[in-house]
């Protein structure tokens, strides 16, 4: 079996000395896969990110990057790494220049330099903004040219943060399959997101993280078979009565269901989605309150999801 790339056992943290960020966390990423963490804001995301980089020391328990220990070794480990997080642009040059001033940074030959330049610009779709200025592009073309100068320099492990935060569909798809193309290569990605569907489409695995704790761990494959037989019936009500129906829809439906709420709003996760139905049917007739929606569909790596956060997480991998 080939030695993990990242191993963390027990890790904790604590900014200051009261609330747990980083709540007793472990697990393992392997080389070349893409390991997806997942979490609201605050969740503890990128407080494990800021560890896995050498930029915090965690208040207790052990971390290992390529066997290194970050606390000793940073300065090995930052030299196999890469690191895209949100905010840092080189605005006062093109984007051409961007390449440039990267790869002078990264200590690369000109001639090589150049060369990468030109084989990235191509790969990642750059070629039409080539010579704007970063300070003149969208949001979404800036995230991309961050993305793609990343990978001006070697390294082994490539740690995203929202990388496609302002990007539209299309191009989302593109960084998307550029990341995978990568990892064919054997880079290992560890990507943050808050988007479920891009994690479905480029992640090998997923962790769920909330309140600095790891929820879910799995491959997403496992995740979706695991819920297979269940059903999600989305529910919406009037505004109005939300506030006394929800309370007791969930009271009511009982056992083999979960249930989450945002407004008026309702997503139910069940075993048995005829016998949900005809409860929420029955209770709304007898509160008097109105069904503006309702639906009955497969389940979602969204439902996993919100069913980890929402239920504190169950036993469902550790892969």
């Amino acid at each position: 079996m080939v030695d993990p790339v990242v191993q963390a056992v027990d890790l904790r943290h604590s900014y200051d000395g009261k609330r747990s960020a980083l709540d007793g966390v472990s697990f393992t990423v392997r080389k070349g896969e893409v390991f997806g963490l997942l979490g609201k804001n605050g969740a503890g995301k990128s407080t494990l990110i800021k560890a896995m980089t050498t930029l915090i020391r965690p208040s207790s328990g052990t971390l290992r990057i390529f066997g290194m220990d970050p606390t000793k070794e940073g300065k090995k480990i930052r030299a196999r790494i890469g690191v895209v997080q949100q905010g840092e642009s080189f605005d006062f040059t093109t984007v051409e220049g961007n390449f440039d001033v990267y790869g002078v940074l990264w200590g690369i030959p000109r001639g090589e330099r150049q060369r990468r330049r030109e084989a990235l610009i191509q790969r990642f779709g750059l070629e039409d903004i080539r010579r704007q200025r970063s300070f003149d592009i969208s949001g979404g073309q800036k995230r991309r040219v961050q993305v793609a100068r990343e990978f001006i320099h070697d390294m082994d492990i490539l740690f995203l943060d929202e990388p496609t935060v302002g990007m539209d569909v299309i191009m989302r798809r593109t960084l998307l399959d550029s990341i995978r193309e990568e990892v064919k290569g054997g880079l290992t990605v560890v990507f943050t997101t808050h988007n479920l569907e891009e994690a479905d489409y480029v992640c090998d695995r997923i962790a769920v993280i909330d309140e600095g704790k790891l929820l879910v761990l799995d491959e997403v494959e496992n995740l979706k078979r695991l819920y297979g037989g269940k059903k999600t019936i989305d529910l919406t009500v009037d505004i109005g009565s939300a506030a006394r129906f929800i309370p007791a829809l969930t009271q009511g439906l009982g056992p083999g269901t979960s249930v989450t709420t945002e407004g008026d709003s309702v997503v139910i996760l069940t075993d048995d989605p005829k016998d949900s139905l005809a409860k929420i049917l029955e209770l709304s007739q007898k509160m008097g309150v109105q069904l503006e929606w309702i639906s009955v569909r497969k389940n979602t790596l969204e439902d996993v999801f919100l069913r980890s956060v929402s239920h504190g997480g169950e036993p469902l991998g550790s892969a």
